[in-house]
């Protein structure tokens, strides 16, 4: 494992422990000494464990390490297009009425940027230059159908199932995001290496 490896998954594991520590707050679970522990320091280390873990196994099979790789890269992309999804809403819906549609696309495509770049030069390791034209319009294909997946899912989970188990509605669409992102992942992961990425 390189140290860039090191230093890219405890970086996510912070960032994703950010998030836990949003959520928690929205849950009133107060962040005590322990909670601090395990969600600012546990994190970033579970995170380097877990990759170096499929570091191993990906000795023999590949496709492990560079799924747990995506996997890291998708989680920093999804807490961007949450955050990115929660800033857009809140500057448009303070001058105009907007359906939540609009703002979610926006994020979409602003951590799809990001997501280009850890698949690309992390996750898949294909720093070649020849047939970028190629490789862009191969990625921005699989890409917007990702888009169309993680909104129909988005638009599912928040309109048709709703908040469950009692959650207040602001949480439920936070909750949305995460899990229309995951939807969006299995195509996004099959997309990227089998087709886009491929050496």
């Amino acid at each position: 494992m390189k140290l860039i490896d090191v230093i890219l998954a405890l970086v996510s594991g912070r960032i994703i422990a950010f998030l836990l520590q949003d959520l928690l707050k929205e849950l009133g679970i107060s962040s005590g000494f322990y909670v601090f522990l395990i969600v600012w320091l546990g994190f970033p280390l579970f995170s380097l464990f877990c990759l170096w873990i499929s570091y191993l196994i990906g000795k023999k099979f590949l496709f492990v390490y560079q799924m747990a790789k995506f996997l890291l890269v998708g989680a920093v992309a999804t807490i961007v297009d949450l955050k990115v999804f929660e800033l857009f809403y809140w500057l448009i819906s303070y001058f105009i009425s907007v359906s939540l549609l609009f703002p979610k696309g926006i994020s979409f495509l602003i951590a799809t940027f990001l997501k280009y770049w850890g698949n690309k030069h992390w996750a898949f390791l294909k720093h070649e230059k020849e047939n970028i034209k190629k490789e862009v319009t191969q990625f921005f294909f699989v890409t917007v159908i990702g888009m169309v997946i993680d909104i129909v899912a988005f638009y599912v989970f928040v309109n048709i199932v709703g908040p469950q188990y009692g959650v207040s509605e602001t949480f439920w669409v936070k909750i949305s995001v995460i899990f229309a992102g995951i939807v969006a992942a299995v195509w996004n992961f099959a997309g990227y290496k089998f087709w886009v990425f491929k050496k």
